[in-house]
């Protein structure tokens, strides 16, 4: 037998489902040496996970993807609710917007099914030189004990011995890394609720359902019911099943398909819709039996080398529709991070706040998700059932969990990478939350633009400057001096910018001057980097986008107010114009200075 090949890497993905891929994708673009590998032969085809909330559209977009997404994905605007009827059927309870967050950047869900959320991954990567190394497994890990290893991020302290599931001969690679990033789902788990049953189902139906292209819930005498619609003229049927289900071996706990049969989830289907009629009008494209048990890992990492991501970290219910959601943001939070600390920007102390953020936002999913997956399972109240939950109580929690469960309304707690000490500089803007979209125009041409797509998702942070009106002398002043402070040696951009500032901060510049009174070139060249880089709240050249954004903000129309938007599009830190070396405090705490 020959001897196993060597080979070195900067990160080893073990996992090539949306986590890694989200992963491997950002690592790729940000021009780390970074590998992906698989057990499976092939990628999925059909069926998995299909939701993506809104603010996974808003990341993906940020990555250059949104568009494809948005244009072959199913949209839900509405949900609809239903509860039994006196006649023994359901009736429509009520309607409302499936997206309840004002400020979502795109108002609904789009359903995709994993296998295309997965290709749109493949299709960035694959130009660029990066494919999925498939049909390989990790047989064996090893991890140095040496501090002096451990703490230098270029050392490799982690060896992996990988097996070739494809080949009889030369299947054995022995791979040493600075980093491993684990999305191939569960390991270690604290378990903190009782398992649920859900068959799924996905078929084109015959329907008289008035609701049945929106996300509809459905509470009947014969169990519950979510109605997703997905691309095409597709459906999805997640059906609730009895805890007694005799789908699931007693002796081992796992689900015995065998006991199962699509059919069978059809006919459960169809007794929970009545009085309206649902038939089967196509093959079924995919069906499974689902048993989720709500887990979090007790820790994201070890030593800081090996992490964690996606369902190997967090599982729940497929109710709350955050599987993707959630394993895709892992990585986009992780991915910034390991590329700063390879690049020598940055301490091993940054990637710490891989776990601090993820970690507590999936206990709060766990909360939620117990919490919501509880009130779908519930019985509507009524004569015979007085304890049972209300409509309103159901749809006050639905509209209730949306900022959580949109994924607009997550907030990162203070830390070194969260400092909301001028908070109230822009009152309507929270830091530690995602940037807020709003519609400015272009100075140079008033093309109206979302600011979110002049914050791509290419590790640098962006540096905003809101100032006042750029047609009045006293601003100019205060832009020049400003500019003049920046250029300084001792600024923040010198001081973190790794010799070329430009790699490390994007900056942009926010006027409320109106489009008749300026021109782009009236702002320093410190801060207009580009001519695209110069914004006005104002509206476009036919009053129909554009304005109010310093408003939507809660900063004042005087401006002078500085926010530093994270590479991952969070908010991290707001300052006023005299207050640089606060913002220099903040990048301080977590990056190596590099003089100018």
């Amino acid at each position: 037998m020959s001897s196993p090949t060597e080979s070195t890497v900067d990160v080893l993905i073990i996992g090539a489902g949306p986590a890694g891929l989200m992963c491997a994708n950002a690592l790729h673009r940000a021009g780390v040496n970074v590998r992906i590998i698989d057990k499976r032969a092939v990628g999925v085809a059909a069926g998995q996970a299909d939701g993506i909330q809104a603010r996974t559209i808003e990341v993906l977009q940020s990555y250059g993807l949104g568009d494809t997404l948005i244009r072959e994905g199913a949209h839900f605007y509405r949900a609809a609710f239903y509860n039994p009827g006196p006649d023994g059927g359901i009736v429509r309870a009520d309607r409302t917007p499936s997206i309840a967050s004002p400020t979502a950047r795109y108002p609904y869900l789009i359903t995709r099914h994993q296998g295309a959320i997965e290709a749109l991954f493949r299709g960035s990567m694959e130009p660029m030189g990066l494919f999925v190394q498939r049909s390989t497994i990790p047989t064996g890990i090893e991890i140095s004990q040496e501090e002096s290893e451990l703490n230098d991020p270029q050392a490799y302290p982690v060896k992996v011995t990988l097996k070739r599931l494809d080949r009889e001969e030369d299947d054995i690679e022995v791979v040493k890394a600075k980093f491993i990033v684990g999305c191939d789902g569960a390991h270690s788990w604290v378990r903190n609720t009782l398992d649920s049953f859900f068959g799924v189902v996905d078929m084109v139906v015959e329907t008289d359902f008035p609701d049945t292209r929106c996300w509809s819930f459905l509470h009947s005498n014969h169990g519950v019911l979510m109605n997703v619609p997905r691309e095409g003229d597709l459906m999805r049927y997640y059906i609730q099943l009895p805890e007694d289900t005799d789908y699931v071996d007693k002796t081992t706990g796992r689900v015995d398909k065998s006991r199962a049969s699509p059919e069978k989830l059809i006919e459960r289907a169809q007794k929970i819709f009545q009085p309206f009629n649902m038939k089967q009008a196509g093959p079924v494209e995919w069906w499974t039996i689902y048993i989720i048990g709500q887990r979090v890992a007790q820790k994201y990492s070890v030593h800081d080398r090996i992490f964690i991501a996606g369902d190997a970290c967090h599982t729940h219910s497929p109710k709350s529709g955050q599987g993707m959601n959630a394993s895709m943001n892992d990585t986009h939070n992780l991915a910034w991070k390991l590329a700063y600390v390879l690049r020598g920007w940055a301490p091993m102390s940054l990637l710490q706040t891989y776990e601090a953020e993820r970690l507590k936002f999936a206990r709060d999913l766990i909360a939620f998700d117990k919490r919501w997956a509880g009130l779908m399972a519930s019985k509507p109240r009524s004569e015979e059932n007085p304890d049972g939950i209300t409509h309103e109580e159901f749809v006050e929690a639905f509209q209730t969990f949306s900022g959580f469960s949109s994924g607009v309304g997550i907030r990162y707690e203070p830390s070194t990478v969260v400092n909301p000490t001028h908070q109230s500089l822009a009152s309507k803007l929270t830091i530690g939350e995602r940037m807020i979209p709003h519609v400015f125009v272009q100075a140079a041409d008033i093309r109206p633009v979302n600011i979110h797509d002049r914050m791509p998702s290419d590790t640098r942070f962006k540096v905003l400057f809101f100032t006042g009106d750029l047609a009045a002398a006293e601003t100019k002043a205060r832009l020049r001096a400003l500019a003049e402070e920046l250029e300084a040696p001792g600024s923040f951009l010198r001081r973190y910018g790794q010799g070329d500032y430009h790699k490390v901060f994007d900056i942009l510049c926010v006027c409320t001057a109106k489009k008749e009174d300026v021109d782009y070139t009236d702002v320093p060249k410190t801060l207009r980097t580009h001519w695209t880089k110069v914004l006005l709240d104002d509206t476009d050249m036919h009053g129909r986008e554009g304005g109010g954004g310093f408003v939507a903000y809660g900063i004042k129309p005087e401006g002078s107010v500085i926010i530093v938007v994270r590479p991952d599009g969070y908010v991290g830190m707001i300052a006023p114009f005299d207050r640089l070396d606060d913002i220099s405090a903040y990048f301080s705490s977590f990056m190596l200075g590099v003089s100018s």
